[in-house]
């Protein structure tokens, strides 16, 4: 089989039914993943393992398919000629290789765009601070991000770094100049390459995952010594992300951890992508602004009194994950079902509702 031709009709037909991924693996055929649900594709056979083998190869340099095998899965990005870029991940599981592709679009959305809140508008009018996009996997994230630092992009003339593992979106530069750093490629890995950042008088960072203690405690000091900082953590809601940033240092550094949080903190957006009745998927989220009152509960450790300051801080452009589940299901736009599925406290979203 000429695999190369198979990899391009396989991603040809992810691009032309507009899925947000494609796996491929042994005993299965391509299965797509369309508006949040798996779709095998039947017309297609099931692979073999010499079909994932081949498939994986015709993706990844001589060099990347070693490293492949030393480590066992690898990350990296894929250009499909000028149509589509994909995130890939190889990996293997009971001995068999596996193939998860996801779409990264050609162009970056806006803020409307996306039916994100306006209020995250605000994020890019700030030169230094700390601004946190968190979420479960697959949730949208990477597309916040891109939209936020796209917008800078177009309205300042600032010097962005990117450090990624892989890029998944290309910014093509505007007022901004931006330079993209790709873990393993251009760098050895997000510590080192944050590290280095203050010596490429950088103006806005963009960290696309923060994995570790060190890379948390150099983007904390990138925020305070006058950079705008974005980064991402998988955690479900604000108070969860600023439990594993403060947990994750000894507890002799919490303290001062907590303090550099409550002043160099600009905001926390958890999101979700949640089934719209009508196809496709809408964003629901918390979104959590830095305000005095929130300062001083991070300072003071009282981080489980921050989701009923965000409750009660709407005329902040403040919102709790329940209240954008509730309006979204009062707008129609998702059902009930799905609500609750995504709420982090079902019971108070059911008094949301009854109100």
């Amino acid at each position: 089989m000429d695999y190369s031709s198979k990899l391009k009709e396989l991603l040809d037909f992810t691009v032309k039914e507009q899925a947000s991924d494609l796996h491929v693996s042994v005993g299965h055929p391509p299965i797509l993943r369309i508006s949040g649900k798996l779709v095998p594709l039947v017309k297609f056979k099931e692979f073999s393992s010499e079909d994932t083998a081949g498939l994986a190869k015709a993706m990844v340099s001589q060099n990347q398919f070693t490293r492949f095998l030393i480590d066992k899965d690898i990350d990296f990005s894929y250009n499909l000629e000028d149509k589509a870029r994909f995130r890939v991940n190889i990996f293997f599981q009971k001995g068999e290789i596996s193939i998860a592709a996801r779409l990264i679009p050609t162009n970056i959305k806006t803020i409307e765009e996306l039916n994100l809140p306006q209020v995250l508008h605000q994020f890019t009018a700030h030169s230094q601070g700390f601004v946190l996009i968190t979420g479960p996997s697959s949730h949208g994230k990477s597309t916040t991000l891109a939209a936020l630092i796209d917008e800078i992009n177009h309205s300042r003339a600032d010097h962005i770094i990117t450090i990624e593992d892989p890029i998944e979106y290309i910014f093509k530069d505007d007022r901004s100049v931006i330079d993209q750093r790709e873990i393993h490629q251009d760098a050895i890995s997000f510590t080192r390459a944050l590290r280095a950042t203050f010596r490429q008088d950088p103006d806005v960072i963009m960290v696309g995952e923060m994995r570790d203690q060190e890379t948390m405690a150099i983007a904390i000091t990138a925020a305070e010594t006058g950079h705008l900082v974005f980064a991402t953590l998988h955690t479900n809601s604000a108070s969860q992300t600023i439990h594993r940033i403060v947990d994750s240092f000894p507890p002799e550094q919490q303290n001062q951890v907590r303090a550099q949080l409550s002043g160099s903190l600009l905001g926390v957006f958890s999101q979700r992508l949640v089934p719209r009745l009508k196809g496709g998927l809408i964003p629901a989220f918390e979104l959590m602004l830095s305000t005095p009152a929130i300062s001083n509960l991070i300072r003071e450790n009282k981080i489980h009194e921050l989701p009923l300051v965000i409750e009660t801080s709407g005329e902040f452009g403040m919102m709790s994950l329940n209240r954008s589940l509730s309006d979204l299901v009062k707008k129609k736009e998702i059902s009930i079902e799905n609500a609750l599925n995504f709420s982090l406290n079902p019971a108070e979203l059911r008094m949301l509702l009854r109100n």
